[in-house]
């Protein structure tokens, strides 16, 4: 057998010829002496080992052939283009172990192969730049000799890169340099230290010049940094993913080094990774996921998120990342157990029926048949007409109030009387109550949980709390090994409960993934009260690997305005995003009425779709009445609009969705509309918020919100308007 490592690199494929390439590729890794491979090495090349191969009459195949030892064979393939175009590439292209630190790189035509950077360094002259402007890596006090004798950069590039007077300029090199530079030189930019750049990416000097032989190479590849660009391929359904999917480079495999850590060390006690919109979090949950399920598959191990479409989304890509990879069927199974946390407090409840009665008695009082959730959304003014109470106007009386009070105060601290409630602490609530006002709240509470008992339901509060009960109030053993959590700044205080719950404290026992300045629903939560510390087992990424630095620039700055707080009541900051990829400005367009909105929204969505077939458009509007509205107007000029609650929209189509709904997707360009002073912020959730004093908290979710709905654009990203705009937009 052949082994086969692709490399970040790999263009994307024209559909017509992936059936050819999948072929090619497939009769390669079984025997590189097939007939019809015609497998060649070049006149000429710069570097001896390159290969061309024959996909079909008009398109090669550029590859790198390396003898492994014995009768094995190491293929490192680059891409397929067409053939002159392939024969000028593959003769131009060297793969070599970089002198200076033994990471294993693709260099193509421009850069000089020297085996001595800090000798060249000193000989290459800066591009011009003018006299006013001093260069951007110069301006954080990067030198020539940082990039070549340090880091290990061929002296043209480094050259270029020195003279970048810009992000723009310095975006054009970073992007025609191994990955692994051009993600340093976005970091220098920033301001990283050149030492902390290196230890980001284990990149250290070697104590002897390198060796180049094959085998040499071959380890060189397995670099941390080098496995940003090439992955070793172990089967060929791997191989016929990495072929067929265009995006298999884009997330699932190259993994930048710091990711790679949080992968596969192993963490005393509950871990906490958070960072910005398209930083990689969720990339690494399900890598981190693989691993524990690989390493041991009796390993139980649960994935949850806040909603059953992210949930969704999770087994999708999980599955993409291995279609091996081992799903429970149920809790408490062997394998990855992938639920959304509503879904997994309910499973609790049905796999222990002898325990609940116990358990509903602990945490409401008195013992409860649970049959199903409360959905109903008038359920608290139900109860507050059951209660006699009445609103009257009061702040601490509105069914919002309400609902989060006992969400955040009586469900996880388990109250069960009005004595027990009068003397419990309620940090962070901003309405202040006295015994009276306790008094009426908890006589609302009271009604309420009659009315729920009558029909035999709970809302999911109550059941995420029962369920933890289930396990810390009865000798049951505790179902799962490890717990690994997505978007866990929107859970309540009784979801992170039962998350605690689910596995004995230990190595690998919980391993949460969050950003708080997506928080869309929800109150502020404090882990440590719910017996989760991670006060030293705690990191952010920063390097966002989705969005452009200009779509990502415009969302932090609505973000900037509020005043954030991370699960341990810091104060999370958005200093350090930065993106590895540059795009065009967002465009931002007002108009006078809403006809000539939705026209020219059509118009840019026609214009987009002509200019990229294949890419992905979406819609973002903030309400479900507007997102109908948005789609029918969309479908009225001609545009294959469809209206997405669940799933995924069909291919071709433009997704018209809510920004809540639009968690956890990204597209390669996205349009929000309606982004006036009349939707944005929502004046609905504002004028209840203004009711119970909670109006500072929801403008900061309304501002997490619109940050989500920018994030979600791969590449190009407009907003749009009617009258006045909203306040939360960025200039």
């Amino acid at each position: 057998m052949t082994t086969i490592v692709m490399t970040s690199s790999v263009n994307k494929t024209d559909g017509a010829i992936k059936k050819k390439l999948w072929a090619f590729i497939e009769k390669l890794s079984q025997n590189d002496e097939m007939v019809g491979l015609h497998i060649e090495p070049m006149n000429n090349p710069r570097d001896a080992r390159v290969r061309t191969g024959r996909v079909d009459d008009n398109f090669r195949a550029v590859l790198f052939r390396l003898e492994g030892g014995g009768a094995q064979r190491t293929y490192v393939y680059m891409g397929t283009w067409k053939h002159d175009e392939a024969i000028a590439i593959a003769r131009s292209t060297v793969l070599r172990i970089n002198p200076i630190n033994g990471v294993a790189e693709l260099i193509e035509a421009g850069a000089p192969d020297s085996a001595d950077h800090a000798v060249v360094a000193t000989q290459v002259e800066l591009a011009p730049v003018p006299l006013t402007v001093v260069p951007l890596l110069e301006s954080v006090g990067i030198t020539l000799y940082d990039l070549t004798a340090r880091l290990g950069m061929d002296p043209t590039f480094a050259s270029r890169a020195m003279a970048a007077a810009n992000e723009d300029q310095l975006f054009g090199v970073a992007e025609s340099v191994p990955a692994w530079q051009g993600i340093a030189l976005i970091d220098l930019a920033a301001g990283t230290p050149i030492d902390g750049v290196l230890a980001s990416l284990d990149v250290e000097p070697v104590a002897t010049p390198a060796r180049d032989d094959d085998a040499a190479l071959i380890e060189a590849m397995k670099h941390p940094a080098a496995q940003m660009s090439f992955t070793f391929m172990h089967d060929n359904e791997e191989l016929r993913r990495a072929i067929e999917e265009d995006d298999f480079a884009a997330w699932r495999v190259f993994l930048h080094p710091e990711q790679r850590r949080y992968v596969d060390r192993d963490y005393n006690g509950p871990f906490r990774l958070s960072g910005g919109a398209g930083t990689g979090k969720t990339v690494v949950l399900l890598h981190r996921a693989r691993r524990l399920a690989v390493a041991n598959p009796s390993a139980r191990i649960v994935l949850t998120t806040f909603t059953v479409n992210l949930a969704d989304n999770l087994r999708r890509d999980l599955l993409r990342l291995d279609p091996n990879v081992p799903i429970a069927a149920s809790l408490g199974e062997p394998g990855i157990y992938v639920s959304g946390v509503d879904a997994l407090s309910l499973a609790v409840l049905r796999t222990n029926p002898s325990e609940t009665a116990a358990a509903t008695a602990a945490v409401l009082g008195e013992s409860r048949t649970i049959k199903g959730p409360a959905t109903s959304s008038d359920r608290w003014s139900s109860a507050l007409a059951a209660s006699g109470v009445g609103e009257g106007g009061s702040d601490h009386l509105s069914p919002t109030f309400l609902e989060a009070e006992y969400e955040s105060i009586v469900v996880p601290n388990a109250i069960t009387t009005r004595d027990e409630y009068f003397t419990v602490r309620r940090p962070g609530r901003g309405v202040a109550l006295d015994r009276v006002k306790r008094d009426s709240v908890w006589k609302v509470v009271a009604a309420y949980r009659t009315l729920l008992k009558m029909q035999q339901i709970a809302d999911f509060s109550e059941v995420a709390a029962v369920a933890a009960q289930v396990y810390d109030g009865a000798a049951v053993a505790r179902p799962v090994d490890h717990v690994l959590v997505d978007e866990g700044q929107d859970l309540v205080p009784a979801k992170w409960r039962l998350l605690r719950a689910l596995a004995e404290p230990g190595i690998n026992d919980l391993f949460i993934a969050e950003d708080s300045h997506q928080r869309i629903y929800g109150q502020r939560t404090i882990l440590s009260r719910w017996a989760i510390r991670i006060v030293g087992r705690s990191q952010r990424l920063t390097l966002n690997y989705r969005t452009t630095a200009q779509n990502l620039g415009y969302a932090v700055a609505v973000l900037e305005a509020g005043k954030y707080e991370d699960l341990e009541s810091e104060e999370e900051s958005t200093a350090g995003y930065r993106s590895s990829r540059s795009g065009p400005v967002p465009l931002r367009r007002g108009f006078s009425t809403l006809t000539e909105e939705l026209d020219a929204v059509a118009s840019t969505l026609q214009t987009w779709s002509s200019d990229d077939p294949s890419g992905s458009l979406a819609v973002l509007v903030r309400t479900n009445g507007f997102a109908d509205t948005v789609a029918r107007g969309l479908a009225e000029r001609d545009v294959k609009a469809v209206r997405v609650d669940k799933g995924e929209p069909p291919v071709g189509s433009v997704a018209v969705m809510n920004m809540h709904r639009a968690k956890g997707t990204e597209f390669s360009r996205v349009c929000i509309v309606g982004a006036g002073a009349d939707n944005i912020p929502n004046p609905m959730t504002m004028k209840s918020a203004a009711a119970h004093g909670d109006e500072s908290d929801a403008l900061l979710r309304e501002r997490s919100l619109f940050y989500v709905a920018a994030t979600r654009a791969r590449d190009a990203l407009m907003i749009t308007w009617t009258g006045e705009s909203s306040q939360l937009l960025s200039e």
